[in-house]
């Protein structure tokens, strides 16, 4: 509805009707439960999350990880991933003594573009996280894995594995789009 959309009048007999205020009443008790279930919910990002607290105050924020990676110097990286029609994924890096060093949300350009032809399928992961899709590649060769991020333009970053490394990787038209991206003058 918009600010040139006019409202129909309610009758005034709906507003003492008992079976009326019974269904309001139910969208009441609804619409407060929801508000109830998704205050108990996670929170979406680290919000002010800081370098030096421990992990159960990381879990206690955003749940469990949805991916853990192991760290050369023997800590590890947590994966929270909102997708898969999510937008963005938060790393939180953890020391081997299970404190916060930092955090990042990877699903940005920066880091699709940090991603290197031949770079193994692991280090994809441990750096962009678990994909939105994975899908057979081209021709059946290998696989593709697509990434969905916040863009001006509707598109998601692919990246193309053969034999366990990246082929190709590039920016494609999200097919969730409802109409392909205009050019900006």
């Amino acid at each position: 509805m918009n600010r040139f959309t006019t409202m129909r009048p309610m009758r005034a007999s709906s507003v003492r009707d008992p079976a009326s205020r019974a269904s309001n009443a139910r969208r009441v008790i609804v619409v407060g439960l929801a508000a109830a279930a998704l205050a108990a919910c996670a929170g979406y990002g680290p919000g002010d999350l800081r370098p030096g607290q421990p992990e159960a105050d990381v879990r206690a924020r955003m749940g469990e990880p949805t991916g853990r990676y192991p760290l050369a110097d023997g800590g590890s990286k947590l994966e929270y991933a909102r997708g898969p029609m999510g937008k963005h994924t938060y790393m939180i890096d953890v020391d081997a003594g299970g404190r916060v060093r930092g955090w990042e949300q990877v699903m940005t350009v920066a880091s699709f573009d940090a991603i290197a032809i031949q770079a193994p399928q692991s280090e994809v992961r441990t750096r962009l996280g678990r994909p939105a899709q994975v899908r057979v590649g081209w021709r059946g060769v290998g696989e593709v894995w697509s990434y969905r991020f916040e863009s001006e333009v509707c598109r998601w970053f692919q990246v193309w594995f053969v034999d366990g490394r990246v082929r190709e990787a590039g920016y494609a038209i999200d097919p969730n789009c409802d109409e392909a991206p205009r050019d900006k003058d």
